[in-house]
């Protein structure tokens, strides 16, 4: 048996990144009751906090204990009662995903797809939905797996022409990349901490508009060991009971109907991580992840490295990288761990073993880390026998940096 004595790593890939010291230092404070009036309090501060992360009003701001899984997981197997149509337009492995639970949640399941590298039009989507009349528009905000961004300012106005709930998972890109819940007209989100928010996995923070909130209210079964008389027993209720939202948000809200015990120190990181975002500011932290994004997306090119993809709709934290012929894609992340100490990703699907993921998102979203791992690549390549040019992709990133700073940019993390 091992201590748990992790060795020191730099994780440069799709996620999970390197928590902030910030949010360490909050999950390691004493646990406190779930229903400590300080523990409320808290709960309440990070509903509001999370608010300002996701750009609403909404009140049912909440967080879903477990992964940005669980979170996706309980907002489709909540809104989505057997029989009812989505539509999930799939453009990589978590499109997949999404269709692949919303399955298992009884739904009937339409699917449009591109080409992994690729998004949709709105006009697409729009003719997919008029097509299918789904009830639920389910899609991928960004997409690891292919590194895509997918737009979606349009499609909350498709959505209302149409009566349809227009749910995204933003799990890769909240934090990094605009995203803004009431301006667009989605009606829920859920996410996860480990990617540009930069804590750990394990809580899903969660939003839902008062349109979708209307669903879970006609969906609400409260369970027989609390309910009291006049308390919600619904004919079809949701199948799950821990992922039941209008359960959790019963929890959330002023009655604290007992659902589960809080997982608080998951609670306590959460809440640091909202606190980092909004200290720093949203805009300051969306230029700071596009300008490390950039600086290793030219730092690889110039290491004479192709980019997969639609560049135009790159996400802003991570970049797939074409893994070159003459050289063996794991062995050169194997070095980069080994030598170097630090992750960087290879892919699923189609694109397994032909492209590394390489992320620039939350607490590793600066200069130093991205020139660390491009003069490891570079180190990696050479000694696989692959040509690169001397310091090129460091020289890249470090002109491109110049003598810039983010405004706003955390105290201790450099731009």
């Amino acid at each position: 048996m091992h201590p748990v004595n992790p060795p020191a790593r730099l994780l440069m890939g799709p996620g999970p990144i390197t928590a902030d010291p910030r949010v360490l230092r909050a999950l390691s404070t004493p646990l406190v009751g779930q229903y400590d009036p300080w523990m409320t309090s808290a709960m309440n501060d990070t509903q509001e906090l999370y608010r300002g992360v996701f750009g609403t009003a909404n009140e049912a701001t909440v967080l879903v204990d477990g992964t940005s899984r669980a979170g996706i997981e309980a907002v489709l197997v909540s809104l989505l009662a057997p029989g009812d149509r989505v539509l999930v337009p799939v453009f990589g492995r978590f499109g997949h995903l999404l269709a692949e639970i919303a399955g298992r949640a009884g739904a009937e399941v339409h699917t449009i797809e591109t080409a992994w590298g690729q998004v949709f039009t709105p006009t697409a989507i729009e003719d997919a939905i008029v097509r299918v009349r789904p009830k639920v528009l389910a899609i991928v905000q960004g997409d690891t797996s292919t590194t895509m961004n997918q737009p979606l300012d349009e499609l909350g106005a498709i959505c209302e022409r149409h009566g349809v709930l227009f749910y995204t998972d933003a799990t890769a890109t909240v934090g990094g990349n605009p995203l803004e819940v009431d301006a667009w007209g989605i009606d829920a989100v859920s996410a996860g901490l480990q990617k540009c928010l930069g804590g750990p996995s394990g809580s899903a923070p969660v939003t839902v508009s008062p349109r979708a909130t209307a669903v879970l209210d006609e969906r609400r079964s409260v369970e027989a060991g609390i309910r009291e008389p006049g308390d919600d027993v619904a004919d079809e209720p949701i199948r799950s009971n821990y992922l039941d939202l209008a359960m959790i948000l019963d929890y959330w809200g002023p009655r604290r109907l007992n659902h589960h015990t809080e997982a608080a120190s998951m609670l306590y990181a959460a809440n640091e991580c909202a606190r980092i975002l909004l200290d720093e500011g949203i805009e300051q932290a969306i230029a700071r992840h596009e300008l490390a994004g950039r600086a290793m997306l030219l730092g690889v090119q110039a290491l004479g490295l192709e980019v997969f993809g639609d560049v135009a709709h790159k996400m802003h934290n991570v970049v797939a990288v074409e893994i070159p012929s003459d050289v063996v894609g794991d062995q050169v992340r194997a070095s980069m761990l080994d030598d170097h100490g630090i992750e960087i990703g290879t892919s699923f699907g189609p694109l397994h073993g032909k492209v590394w993921r390489i992320g620039t998102m939350g607490y590793n979203a600066r200069k130093d880390t991205v020139v660390t791992t491009l003069a490891a690549l570079e180190h990696a390549l050479r000694r696989a026998g692959h040509a690169v040019p001397h310091g090129g992709g460091v020289d890249a990133a470090l002109d491109l940096y110049g003598d810039r700073t983010v405004p706003g940019a955390p105290v201790g993390v450099p731009a």
